[in-house]
Order: structure tokens, then C-alpha cells, then sequence
């Protein structure tokens, strides 16, 4: 058993997809991070007073317009012309319609500085569906090409048990995305804790919210590894890498576009639900609202409050969990029942 793990991962380690990913995977990653790097500016008092000398400036020339426009109007009057088509009531004298210098907020004209605290989670979000990606590509590839070009079945020549070869290699699989997810993780929670620390701001660190932040990144690692799995069954019942992506596209294409469609038509309420995207969201959020406006509930201030549906992240971990565990049944009993040739 040590033999074949160790072949595994030789194996799984020195394919060209997988090195070539790796490269991309990195690339990608430490590309978003040096963006955000150039991207935030720490604002200090020299940044804000800059802020505060452009909202001025702003208002001056709101103000100077205004005055314009007030002479233009008066002198068109004077000379009988018809205003009413060309300028506000009484000539924009009313009370409150000039500009008025609290209208402009300085804190627009700030430049952006990225928050620590307020924004990483999103930023976790966004490792995890990128990682996803890559195990997708790579768990499809690992095991489709195998079947492919025939070394599955000089491997299983080698050793006839098949749940075995396939639970090695899918163990394999999963253990070297997970290695990589969490030294990877490691660089990006460290990359962008150093942006706020010196491109922007950290915020009040708590224990709760490294908490919250370690967390959300364990949801995100077990949708990579719930992926990743899903794209090496699917690889290994249709024993080709095509089959993992073309069931990908047909399932985006059909729960995002063609189910929201049909539901959008029928007039279903919630729609949105069926789609794999929303439980996506409430995975990584813990919940995620939807709303119906066509259903209006007048409330006692007069407001329109539509009906909502919640759906939650225990919700998103049935769907990905039940999908996953079919495709895994479905290859392992198929890699049992079928020929390999």
C-alpha cells in the first residue's frame, strides 16, 4: 500500500498539467496580491487634507456654475424670453437649491485603502473559488488522462484491486490540494495582513474575528476539496477528462442560465434557488437573502417589504455534500461493476 501511495503522488506531482497549474495558480494569486499592493494608499493627514482641498475646489465650481446659470436666467427674463424650459423654478433661488458646502465629502476624493478586517473575507472568498478552479482542472486530469491513455489499466494489471487503486489515488489527490490550499492560504492571509499593515489599515484584530476568518477559509477549503472530488468521479465514470468538463459546462449552463429562464417565465417565486450559485454565496456568507418584490407586504410606515427567502450555509453543506457523495458512489460502483478496458 506505501508503494502505491508513494507511486501516486511521484505520479501526481511530475505530470506537466499539474506542474503547469501550480505555476498559474501562483501567478494568479501573487498578481491579485501585488495589485492590491499598488492599488492601496495608507491615508494619512496629507491624504486627507489633499481630500479636503479637492471637496473645496468642487464646491467653488458648483458654486461659480450656479451663479452662472442664476445671471443667465435672470437676464433671459429681462428680456422677456421663456424660462421655463431652460431653467428651475424662480431661476434656482429657491432655499436650498444653490450647492452647499456639506453636499461634498471629502472621503469621496480619499484614495482607496484596503481594510483588513472589513474586506479579507471577501478575499478568502476569492482564494477558495480560484483553488476550486484548480482542483477542478487537476483532479479531471489526473485520473480522465489515465483512463485515456491506457495507464489505469497497466496500473490496475500491476494491482487488480480496483477500489483500492481508485480510493489511493482519489486520497492522493485530495491530500496534495489540501497541502497546497493551506500552504497557499498561509502566504495569502500573510500577504494581505502586510497590505493593511502598511498599504492601508488592520483594524482591531479580536480573537473573534480571526475566528470568523478561520472559519469561512474551512468552508472554503472543503468546497475546494468537495470540487476537486466531484471533478475526479466525474473524470473517472467517464473515463476522460472531457466528461468532468463537460458536465461542468452543462451544469453552469443549465442551473444559471437555462433553469433561471424557464423559472423567470413560469413565474416561480425565489428563483434564484435553484441556482448553484446562490448556495455558493450563502457557503462562504453563512446566509444569503433573497427577495421577492412582486410580493409587496405594506408595513406601517408605508414601505413596500417584500417576502424573503434565507437560505443558509447548512443548506449549501447538504447540496454540495449530497452531489458530491453521488458522483463518488456512481464512480466507485461503476469502477467495480464495469470493464476496464
Amino acid at each position: 500500500m506505501k508503494g502505491l501511495i508513494k507511486a501516486e503522488v511521484r505520479r501526481l506531482t511530475k505530470r506537466r498539467i499539474t506542474r503547469l497549474m501550480v505555476v498559474l495558480l501562483v501567478l494568479g494569486l501573487g498578481t491579485i496580491a501585488v495589485a492590491f499592493t499598488v492599488g492601496s494608499t495608507k491615508v494619512g493627514p496629507a491624504q486627507v487634507a489633499a481630500a479636503e482641498a479637492e471637496a473645496q475646489r468642487q464646491y467653488e465650481e458648483s458654486l461659480r456654475w450656479h451663479q452662472q446659470m442664476v445671471a443667465d436666467c435672470e437676464a433671459a427674463k429681462a428680456r422677456g424670453e421663456d424660462i421655463s424650459q431652460r431653467f428651475p423654478p424662480n431661476c434656482g433661488n429657491e432655499p436650498g437649491f444653490a450647492p452647499q458646502r456639506e453636499q461634498f465629502d471629502a472621503s469621496w476624493n480619499l484614495p482607496y485603502e484596503f481594510h483588513f478586517r472589513d474586506e479579507f473575507g471577501i478575499f478568502i472568498s476569492v482564494f477558495a473559488g480560484i483553488l476550486a478552479l484548480f482542483g477542478f482542472i487537476v483532479g479531471a486530469s489526473y485520473v480522465g488522462a489515465e483512463w485515456h491513455t491506457g495507464g489505469m489499466m497497466n496500473l490496475l494489471l500491476w494491482r487488480p484491486r480496483r477500489l483500492s487503486v481508485l480510493l489511493t489515488k482519489l486520497g492522493v489527490l485530495l491530500g496534495g490540494v489540501l497541502a497546497l490550499t493551506a500552504a497557499l492560504g498561509a502566504l495569502w492571509t500573510a500577504a494581505f495582513w502586510l497590505i493593511g499593515k502598511y498599504d492601508g489599515q488592520t483594524g482591531k484584530m479580536t480573537q473573534g474575528a480571526w475566528e470568523s476568518f478561520a472559519l469561512t477559509g474551512l468552508r472554503g477549503v472543503g468546497l475546494v476539496l468537495a470540487v476537486t472530488a466531484v471533478a475526479f468521479g466525474l473524470a473517472s465514470v467517464g473515463r476522460h477528462t472531457a466528461m468532468a468538463l463537460g458536465v461542468a459546462i452543462g451544469v453552469m449552463v443549465v442551473s444559471e442560465i437555462g433553469l433561471r429562464i424557464a423559472l423567470g417565465i413560469a413565474d416561480v417565486r425565489f428563483n434564484e434557488r435553484w441556482a448553484l450559485s446562490t448556495y455558493a454565496l450563502a457557503w462562504f456568507e453563512k446566509r444569503w437573502k433573497l427577495e421577492d418584490w412582486r410580493a409587496c407586504n405594506i408595513s406601517f410606515s408605508g414601505e413596500c417589504q417584500p417576502d424573503t427567502f434565507i437560505v443558509t450555509w447548512q443548506q449549501s453543506a447538504l447540496v454540495f455534500g449530497v452531489g458530491t457523495a453521488v458522483v463518488l458512489a456512481a464512480a466507485i460502483w461503476l469502477m467495480r461493476s464495469r470493464d476496464i478496458t
